[in-house]
C-alpha cells in the first residue's frame, strides 16, 4: 500500500485497511487468533467495518478525498460465506443483508489473483498461520471473490498478481487515476 500511496501521491489518497486501527478492528485480529465462533467473527468484522465507515471512509468523501482500502466488503463476502457455511442458510445474502442500507460500495475493486500455491508461498514466510490460510479454503475465496467480480464486471478489475510487484503497481495506479478522473467529472457537472 506505501508504494501506490507514492504512485497517487498527487492525488493524497486516504489510505486504509479493514481490519482497522481500533479496538474493534484489533478485536477482530483477535478473533481471528483465537478462531471463535464464525458468527462472532463475521459480526465483528461488520462492527468494525461500521466503526470503519464512520471514522474514516465517511469523513474523507465528505471532504471529496480518494480513499483506497485494502480489503472492505467484497473481503466479507468471500470469506465469511466459507465461514459461514452450514451455520447460516445462504450465507452470502445474510451477509450482504447485514450490510444493506449503510455500507458504500465501493466505486472499484481491484482484485489480485494468484494461483493457490504462489499465495500460500508468498504468506509463509509470516509465521503464524491463521486459519484461512489453508488451500481448500484459499480455494473456496478465490473462488467467490471471482464470482463476485463476474457478478459486477464494471467495479472489478481482475489483475494477474503473478507479474512483477512494479507493473502492478503502475497499472493499479494508472486504473485508480483513471477512476478518480472520472469520478471527479461527474462531480463537477
Amino acid at each position: 500500500m506505501a508504494s501506490l500511496s507514492g504512485s497517487l501521491a498527487d492525488l493524497a489518497p486516504v489510505m486504509t485497511r479493514e481490519p482497522g486501527e481500533t479496538w474493534v478492528g484489533n478485536s477482530v485480529r483477535r478473533a481471528i487468533a483465537e478462531e471463535i465462533d464464525p458468527v462472532a467473527e463475521a459480526l465483528l468484522f461488520v462492527a468494525d467495518h461500521a466503526v470503519h465507515l464512520a471514522t474514516v471512509v465517511r469523513p474523507a468523501l465528505e471532504k471529496n478525498q480518494l480513499v483506497i482500502s485494502d480489503r472492505y466488503t467484497d473481503s466479507r463476502y468471500a470469506y465469511q460465506q466459507v465461514t459461514l457455511e452450514g451455520l447460516v442458510p445462504d450465507p452470502l445474502a445474510w451477509i450482504r443483508q447485514v450490510h444493506t442500507g449503510w455500507t458504500i460500495v465501493p466505486d472499484l475493486t481491484v482484485l489480485l489473483v494468484l494461483p493457490i500455491e504462489i499465495a500460500l508461498f508468498r504468506c509463509s514466510g509470516r509465521g503464524r498461520k491463521e486459519h484461512f490460510e489453508y488451500a481448500s479454503l484459499l480455494s473456496k475465496f478465490q473462488d467467490n471473490y471471482l464470482a463476485l467480480a463476474r457478478e459486477d464486471p464494471s467495479r472489478f478489475i481482475v489483475v494477474d498478481a503473478e507479474k512483477d510487484e512494479k507493473e502492478i503497481q503502475q497499472f493499479v495506479a494508472d486504473v485508480i487515476r483513471s477512476a478518480a478522473a472520472r469520478s471527479q467529472s461527474r462531480h463537477r457537472h
